[in-house]
């Protein structure tokens, strides 16, 4: 298991659009791959689930990923948070 805390710094926090580039970085992982923020574990592979978790700028997520990539998923999943979903698509 894998895991990595990461300071959401998008100014709209996590709203469709960062959500959806979320979602679909961490569905190219075969790892089981999470997020626990405010104290409860989202499925970070659903959009649904990413939404509700209404997290805004300053909020602290822990990206937790289990299975053969989860490093990967973990390096991944981290530089996108940092890089404010900026560099997905280019």
């Amino acid at each position: 298991m894998q895991r990595v805390v990461v300071i959401l710094k998008n100014e709209t926090g996590l709203h469709a659009r960062p959500a959806s580039v979320f979602v679909k970085e961490a569905a190219k992982y075969k790892s089981d791959i999470s997020i626990l923020t405010k104290g409860q574990e989202y499925n970070a592979k659903s959009i649904m689930s990413v939404l509700s978790m209404g997290v805004i700028k300053g909020e602290e997520l822990m990206i937790i990923a289990e299975g053969e990539d989860e490093k990967e998923a973990v390096d991944a999943l981290k530089a996108l948070v940092e890089k404010n979903f900026k560099w997905i698509g280019v």
